[in-house]
């Protein structure tokens, strides 16, 4: 077993953000993105292309015969939370917070802070994704959903700060189109945001419509404070 000596930094950030946690609410379910770990894994890419029953049987396979692989593990997981298998997707994420090296458990850390937030326990999910940024502050990941957290909890300035650190850290988008969204929402409101960080703000208008319209109440409210601002 891996020693967890790598985590420790992160699991003490969990702890000092506030780990409780409180009743969840519907009203408070806010959708962000998943983090894959092993992108060039064959299920891997076929979860990335919406394949999600071919991506499963795959990553079991590759598990199947090295149950070592805790990239093919967090991404098996992605693709349980895609068909809402959300414990059995629980459970692996779980395992390599135990198992994995460092970028395998903070993608780990985000995926769990992802389903927090999907149930609405946000602040558990913002100390998730908070340790997953700890973990290694270069990458763009954890930046991306901070930003998408903030955003729908209506701190703005804190939206625009994660935001705009995760377009520094991913100059040219290329971590952006990897990342992969559990419910089309998410990839509109992260669209949104890089629209207006950006000066799109006729994109940034049509997103923002897009979602005020969806299924998700704090997100189509998040899209009237942007719409009413403008």
């Amino acid at each position: 077993m891996r020693p967890l000596r790598t985590l420790a930094p992160a699991l003490a950030l969990l702890a000092a953000c506030g780990g409780t946690i409180d009743a969840p609410r519907q009203a408070q379910s806010t959708p962000l993105l998943a983090a894959l770990a092993s992108p060039e894994a064959p299920g891997t890419r076929a979860l990335r292309a919406g394949r999600v029953g071919e991506a499963r049987s795959s990553l079991e396979a590759a598990l199947a015969s090295d149950p070592d692989r805790m990239g093919d593990l967090n991404d098996l997981a992605v693709s349980y939370a895609l068909q809402e298998r959300f414990d059995a997707a629980r459970q692996l994420l779980e395992e390599v917070l135990v198992r994995g090296a460092p970028r395998e458990q903070q993608a780990a850390l985000g995926n769990l802070g992802e389903l927090y937030a999907l149930d609405g326990y946000l602040p558990a999910a913002q100390a998730h994704l908070e340790a997953a940024r700890a973990m290694d502050p270069a990458q763009p990941g954890p930046h991306y959903a901070l930003a998408a957290l903030a955003d729908a909890r209506g701190d703005r300035p804190g939206a625009q700060a994660a935001l705009r650190d995760a377009l520094r850290l991913d100059e040219g988008g290329a971590v952006r189109r990897e990342l992969t969204f559990l419910h089309p929402e998410e990839r509109v409101h992260l669209e949104a945001l890089v629209a207006g960080a950006t000066g799109d703000a006729a994109t940034a208008d049509a997103r923002w419509r897009e979602l005020r319209a969806g299924r998700f109440p704090a997100l189509a409210a998040a899209a009237q404070r942007h719409l009413e601002e403008r």
